[in-house]
């Protein structure tokens, strides 16, 4: 009974988590002033293909969600649907909310006003990756590459896993630039998404719900 309610806690975090998650990221979006290193590369790469937002999302996850069983050194079928899951509902929702950000006039604000938006919007992903990391029963492929690197290889520390898994994304927003002389979503916040993120979702970790603990599984 006591894991059937534990289990019960844990999936309504996870649906708080992704809406939290998705707002977030859109948020910071909608500001044009930096978003979140993964989710500014996404922008900068569906500008590249010319694909919508939400289907880059969705693709982009796939691929991490490949690197994820990589990084494992084994296929767990388990990690592997529950990254699926996860992009599915979180990559369309980033893009529909991101509409009703623009629709309120989050990208019309001055600047002082989007800045601020931008860092509630940056420290809102830090807190919703926290959560759902710490549910561990569905997770984001991007994220989920950090809490394999953090608890395989590097001994828990959330701030070096975070840096870590910055290398593809970084590589993306630098490829994007080279071949469309343009960059999106890049700027202030992305550079406080690099320095201290992490650190954020470190210190979530204990303050965010602190009643909810990791449930490590690699």
């Amino acid at each position: 009974m006591a894991k059937m309610q534990d289990f019960g806690q844990r999936m309504r975090f996870l649906v708080f988590s992704i809406f939290l998650n998705s707002a977030a990221n859109a948020l910071t979006i909608s500001t044009n002033l930096g978003s979140a290193v993964w989710t500014g590369s996404s922008v900068n790469l569906a500008n590249w293909i010319h694909v919508p937002l939400g289907t880059t999302l969705f693709g982009y996850g796939i691929i991490v969600t490949i690197m994820n069983q990589l990084f494992l050194g084994h296929f767990d079928r388990k990690r592997f649907v529950s990254n699926i899951l996860y992009i599915i509902p979180f990559s369309y929702l980033v893009e529909w909310i991101g509409y009703f950000w623009n629709w309120i006039g989050v990208n019309t604000l001055n600047l002082t006003g989007r800045v601020i938006v931008d860092i509630i919007g940056l420290f809102g992903v830090a807190a919703a990756v926290s959560i759902y990391q710490r549910c561990n029963i569905i997770m984001h492929p991007n994220d989920d590459l950090a809490y394999i690197l953090r608890f395989r290889f590097l001994k828990g520390s959330a701030v070096i896993a975070q840096w870590t898994s910055y290398i593809p994304p970084v590589t993306i927003i630098v490829l994007s630039y080279i071949f469309t002389g343009q960059l999106h979503a890049i700027g202030f916040g992305t550079v406080l998404a690099l320095v201290a993120q992490g650190a954020v979702m470190g210190w979530s970790d204990y303050h965010v719900f602190p009643k909810l603990k990791h449930h490590v599984d690699v």
